[in-house]
């Protein structure tokens, strides 16, 4: 089958289409002036893509990988015209993505081999971490799993009164304790609790502060240890949430993130509401970690399992 001429969704294609439609407008609104007078790709065309890319969010490493990509297909086809540009574009950006991506899950799903599976949460305050944990409750539970979250962000009381928001609304267990307790022993109570329950799935928050990298790393690294006891694999999955309004900020804090732990799988949230969202771009590209999440609206199916040929489709959808 075509990469192209696949059947989406529908309800949830249109929420993906409507969540970039910001990014899309902007991006194909700064290709046009790129390409302007221009009938045939040359330098010149290539230099002001260049720039579009970059100021689309999509990050300056990626852009020049990009760039390249182009520039052989120039030179091997001889002529290429600029009405061409944007359908190569949309493939060499399919083939970028697919370097990082399977690319074919619609659903959020688990393996069968580990009980419970256990998802560890990091990222920084403010980028909607609270939330897509809650989202990813909803979806998991919808779909017959039963979840157990673990409030182990202990630094802020904030966090944990937002985790017990979303666990009443979700209609799942929370594992808590006071403000100031130690993170590693609610992960312990909270795997502890799922064993008991037989639970499926458990997903565990965790403060999000990076103003010392060596405390965070020490931290996060106390936390799987002591979840080791338990379940001795674990966490299955350390998800890192990244706010896609803040552009290049997300590389940064992705960045930082991936020095102070291992990372398995990226949310990207916010792209809705911003012009950025090639950021999830390059960020899949730069870090060799799949983009397994993306928000596209305050929705509680608004929380997508990121699907490379739906996101390439929206993207270049004219």
């Amino acid at each position: 089958m075509s990469l192209f001429k696949k059947i989406f969704s529908s309800d949830k294609k249109e929420t993906l289409d409507k969540g970039l439609e910001k990014t899309k407008t902007s991006f194909f609104s700064k290709l046009g002036k790129a390409v302007a007078g221009k009938s045939k790709v040359d330098d010149d065309v290539l230099d002001n893509l260049e720039e579009v890319l970059v100021t689309s969010d999509v990050g300056v490493d990626t852009t020049l990988k990009i760039i390249e990509r182009i520039e052989a297909r120039v030179a091997k086809d001889k002529y290429m015209g600029t009405e061409e540009l944007n359908g190569i574009l949309r493939e060499e950006i399919a083939g970028l993505l697919s370097e990082t991506h399977t690319g074919e899950a619609t659903e959020v799903h688990i393996p069968r081999d580990k009980k419970p599976y256990v998802i560890m949460v990091v990222g920084v305050n403010g980028v909607g971490k609270t939330t897509t944990i809650g989202k990813l409750a909803h979806q998991f539970k919808s779909q017959g799993y039963t979840v157990v979250l673990g409030a182990a962000d202990t630094f802020r009381a904030a966090a944990i009164d937002q985790l017990q928001v979303w666990a009443d609304r979700v209609g799942v267990p929370i594992v808590k304790q006071r403000m100031g307790s130690d993170p590693a022993s609610v992960a312990f109570d909270t795997l502890s609790s799922a064993v008991k329950q037989d639970a499926d799935v458990v997903i565990i928050d965790t403060a999000g502060r990076l103003h010392n990298k060596v405390n965070l790393m020490n931290e996060l690294t106390k936390v799987k240890r002591v979840m080791q006891k338990v379940v001795p694999d674990t966490p299955h999955e350390v998800l890192l949430v990244l706010d896609g309004s803040t552009g290049q900020n997300a590389f940064e804090q992705a960045k930082q993130f991936t020095k102070a732990t291992e990372v398995t799988a990226l949310a990207v949230t916010k792209l809705d509401g911003t012009a950025k969202g090639g950021v999830v771009i390059g960020i899949s590209d730069q870090f060799q970690i799949p983009v397994k999440y993306i928000g596209v609206g305050e929705g509680m199916e608004d929380l997508q399992v990121f699907n490379k040929y739906e996101f390439v489709d929206s993207f270049f959808k004219v």
